[in-house]
């Protein structure tokens, strides 16, 4: 009983297995042994078949490395070619144009001086170099500035009001020779003041006696001391 069973179960399995598909079907060939018979004929017929020893030729490896020892010497030669753009060339790699001087460059100073001679130079340098030990600051010389605002507070007058009396002929003149020694009315008006002015009129730089020596004139001052 059980064998009949058994029997029964592997008819049954046997009638759904799906039927393998012929590898060779749907290229024009019977069988996968047709098409592998008529390869091997076109192979024979090309000279590409099997050879004498029964083994196939096939491809000439020689002719292969050849082939591709050409491609990659061709590849490097491309990569250490210069690239071009659409503009033109590559432009040219930017060197230094200023450099460095040539006490700085052992070979341009090499080509001038030894190295025993470069020591020399040095050494005369170092003779030829001067300390300047420091002095004492020179005192500042004094001025009567002072002297002339006092004095021009001190009056009330203006130019060419008489204050003093000069009754000395060709004063006018004389004033002019004397007064184009001094560089500047004020520095005239401190000499003036300084050699018994306004009540004296040394050099005769006040022939008018107002006080003033040159035209000199005290309102600058005046103004200044009011604001």
């Amino acid at each position: 009983m059980r064998l009949s069973v058994a029997l029964i179960s592997l008819a049954a399995l046997a009638a759904c297995e799906t039927p393998v598909p012929n590898s060779g079907a749907g290229v024009g060939f019977g069988s996968y042994a047709e098409y592998q018979a008529e390869r091997e004929a076109q192979l024979i017929a090309s000279g590409e078949g099997r050879g004498a020893g029964g083994a196939t030729s096939g491809l000439d490896t020689q002719a292969i490395s050849a082939e591709a020892t050409a491609a990659i010497n061709a590849a490097e030669n491309a990569a250490a070619a210069p690239s071009t753009t659409a503009s033109g060339p590559a432009p040219a790699a930017v060197s230094n144009a200023v450099g460095i001087s040539a006490e700085n460059d052992f070979s341009a100073v090499s080509s001038e001086r030894s190295i025993e001679e470069d020591a020399a130079l040095v050494a005369a340098n170092k003779e030829a170099y001067v300390t300047i030990q420091p002095t004492a600051l020179p005192s500042r010389p004094t001025s009567d500035a002072g002297t002339i605002v006092e004095f021009a507070l001190s009056t009330t007058n203006t130019v060419g009001q008489a204050l003093y009396s000069r009754l000395i002929p060709g004063a006018e003149s004389r004033a002019a020779r004397n007064c184009a020694k001094y560089p500047s009315p004020d520095l005239a008006q401190e000499y003036f003041l300084k050699n018994g002015g306004p009540e004296k009129n040394p050099q005769g730089l006040d022939p008018d006696g107002d006080g003033f020596a040159c035209s000199w004139d005290p309102a600058p001052f005046r103004l200044a001391a009011r604001r």
